[in-house]
């Protein structure tokens, strides 16, 4: 009874989103921007070096990489040149190349809202002005780091939007910049604006259909960080991105998957996400995301909340948190653990526990003295002091 009764809460409040804002919705409609870069016919017959140029519809990052490692340095810089949109965007090209090539096509951008981004020393991976404009930054040594880290943002997020000032910690290169702190400046964060977001509150939040081309997208591009060598990342997924990381989590290469503030993974936990990754979740009551029934019907809707208990999920404390966009503030329980899981040192054993005995929460190397637990309608929460203190050491 229960159950049907949230069903039908969550199809009045679909009902009154499509209904009652139904001609502002469909006016925020998204076409998701797919398939390969710009450029990719003039990339095709593209005669110069001799040799048919793998095809990047078709080609995997893996081919890719072969294909460029076996270019002179005067090869690499032709193409370049002649294609600086699918070279800064074709999964497996080197990175450095990848930056380069970047630079080159945003200085040649006339759109004001891109200018910022051709600005020396950025580190951009991925631009495609296509649609709303996407874009991928780096922040810090891809090459060299031990540990990589890839932010996927939800809502409203594209190349103008990605890191804007207002509301810092809710953008994604706010979060990476704050994760890359925490770690000590040890990960190599990317800030991914890789898909096409919905746009205010209407169908496209509501449904899975941007998910699930960015899906495909996300898949892609991990498997692209694995063919030039990066380290396996851990995906830290932000609100709807939290779907598009629920649906591409049976193909990603990735070692953790994080959902934060999220409406749900289209999945009914963790199992049927079929993927060999660890899968995290963190949500704080003030967050608004909270109140929203986590249901799916007809289409509408995404599913079980990750952060529940049935769902399976390792739960991250979050009690620190504000609001939908405060995972990463500077200071809060959640951004520290999310820093141990991107570093390696978190462990949260997913096990079946007595009602009355709590699992203890261990993070390699650091030790959260007078850790008390209580018990919500969701799941056990982490209560930790603010400043961790190491074993023998002093705060």
């Amino acid at each position: 009874m229960r159950r049907f009764k949230r069903t039908l809460v969550a199809v009045a409040l679909a009902a009154a989103v499509v209904g009652g804002t139904a001609g502002w919705a469909s006016g925020n409609a998204q076409r998701p921007v797919t398939g390969p870069p710009p450029g990719s016919a003039a990339w095709r017959a593209d005669g110069s070096l001799g040799r048919p140029l793998p095809d990047p519809a078709t080609a995997s990052p893996a081919r890719v990489a072969r294909f460029f490692a076996e270019l002179t340095p005067r090869q690499r810089q032709r193409l370049l040149r002649r294609h600086p949109l699918v070279v800064g965007n074709l999964d497996g090209v080197p990175v450095a190349l990848r930056y380069e090539a970047n630079s080159l096509a945003l200085r040649a951008e006339h759109d004001p809202r891109y200018k910022r981004l051709a600005a020396p020393g950025r580190q951009i991976l991925a631009f495609d002005p296509r649609g709303r404009g996407q874009v991928a930054e780096v922040y810090g040594d891809l090459a060299g780091a031990r540990h990589v880290a890839v932010v996927v943002p939800g809502s409203g997020i594209d190349a103008g939007t990605f890191d804007r000032t207002k509301d810092r910690y809710g953008t994604p290169a706010g979060m990476a910049a704050s994760l890359r702190a925490a770690t000590g400046d040890r990960t190599a964060v990317i800030a991914w604006v890789g898909y096409t977001t919905p746009v205010g509150v209407g169908l496209d939040v509501a449904t899975g259909d941007l998910a699930e081309a960015g899906a495909g997208r996300l898949a892609r591009f991990t498997r692209g960080l694995a063919a030039v060598g990066a380290a396996k990342p851990v995906l830290f997924c932000h609100s709807y991105g939290s779907v598009v990381c629920g649906l591409a989590a049976h193909e990603v290469n990735a070692s953790d998957i994080v959902v934060f503030a999220s409406p749900g993974m289209r999945a009914g936990s963790v199992v049927d996400l079929h993927t060999e990754a660890r899968v995290w979740a963190a949500k704080n009551s003030s967050d608004w995301i909270s109140r929203i029934p986590n249901v799916e019907f007809a289409g509408l809707g995404h599913g079980a909340d990750p952060a529940g208990p049935a769902f399976g999920a390792r739960r991250v404390p979050a009690a620190e948190a504000r609001g939908h966009a405060g995972y990463f503030a500077p200071g809060t329980d959640s951004l520290r653990a999310f820093a141990a899981i991107a570093e390696g040192r978190a462990t949260w054993p997913r096990t079946t526990w007595p009602r009355t005995t709590w699992p203890r929460t261990t993070w390699r190397g650091t030790t959260w003295p007078r850790t008390t637990w209580r018990h919500t309608a969701q799941s056990p929460v982490a209560h930790t002091p603010a400043t961790p203190v190491t074993p023998g050491g002093t705060r």
